[in-house]
């Protein structure tokens, strides 16, 4: 993550579409290879519509969007451009209502978020990357090795915290997550933190286990502080396609998802599958990954994510 990397002289948005390539590049070159001399009937409809199926936007949402793009424009020939465009419009309508970049809330401290989600799904990098965001804001944060079954989170989280200065509370690798959680807010109580950010393990191989330990955490946090946690961040892996449709149903289950980040944005051609979980969950999402250096984890915008999706230069 060098300062000097040529990635952080380009603006954020040629950054998303370089992310979104693989998602983008799948959507445009099969918008181009149906609507190319053709007018836009029954057959044309359903092709776009298997389409954004593959690129992970669902099947209802694609029906949806496929149908909304031809009310206007059924039976004219239509060039890829004119659909790109459309298509861009279409899904920024759909995201624009659940665009809420995260926002800490100075007053509270310290303003508590539990990070949630899948192991493998970059919920210590989110952290990480969240905490050197804050702490370069000249704000105090706290880091806490929640995820206790992983000896490489405690770690990996360990790291995170020397890099942005942040203090990091642990226990021993199989130590009690829910005593964890306890202890990191009284220490940030004591520092006088602005924001503690609590890692938690996400084992689904189990989850009765999960949910169990999830709400153990939730009930301890809630004896020291009946508001806490004051956020519930779900981090979803895009890669993941529309298993992260499954996760977002199972971790909302478990606790009150407040807001949603979704990591590997540019290792997929699945990128659709946050318009898929928008359009279901109707969950704020606070920010999107689309790669390894800390520049990479943006706030969410839903015009620029649509339009670098659909292929369409920004306007």
């Amino acid at each position: 993550m060098s300062d000097t990397s040529p990635k952080e002289k380009k603006g954020w948005f040629s950054r998303l579409k370089d992310g979104l390539k693989r998602s983008s590049n799948a959507i445009s070159s099969g918008i181009s290879d149906i609507f190319t001399k053709r007018k836009l009937d029954d057959d044309v409809v359903e092709e776009l519509e298997e389409l954004l199926i593959s690129a992970d936007l669902g099947v209802s949402t694609a029906a949806r969007i496929a149908a909304n793009i031809a009310k206007t424009r059924y039976d004219k020939e239509i060039s890829p451009e004119e659909i790109r465009e459309a298509l861009a419009e279409e899904v920024a309508t759909i995201l624009e209502p659940v665009t809420q970049p995260f926002k800490l809330q100075e007053g509270l401290k310290p303003h508590v978020v539990l990070v949630i989600g899948v192991n493998g799904s970059g919920k210590t990098t989110t952290i990480g990357k969240l905490a050197k965001q804050y702490s370069d804001q000249g704000k105090k944060v706290v880091l806490a090795a929640g995820d206790t079954f992983r000896a490489a989170a405690i770690e990996q989280l360990s790291i995170w915290g020397e890099r942005t200065g942040a203090k990091v509370i642990t226990t021993k690798v199989g130590g009690d997550a829910a005593g964890l959680a306890y202890s990191a807010y009284e220490q940030a109580v004591e520092e006088n933190a602005d924001l503690l950010l609590i890692d938690t393990a996400g084992r689904l191989q189990n989850k009765s286990d999960l949910m169990a330990e999830l709400e153990k955490i939730l009930r301890v946090l809630r004896k020291l502080n009946p508001d806490a946690p004051h956020s519930s961040i779900l981090v979803l892996d895009a890669t993941t396609g529309q298993n992260a449709l499954n996760q977002a149903e199972i971790f909302g289950k478990a606790c009150d998802v407040t807001g949603l980040v979704m990591t590997k944005l540019d290792g997929t051609a699945r990128g659709g599958v946050l318009v898929a979980i928008a359009d279901k969950f109707k969950l704020p999402v606070h920010a999107i990954g689309v790669g390894e250096g800390i520049e990479d984890l943006q706030p969410f915008a839903a015009k620029d994510f649509a339009r670098a999706l659909a292929g369409a230069d920004n306007n």
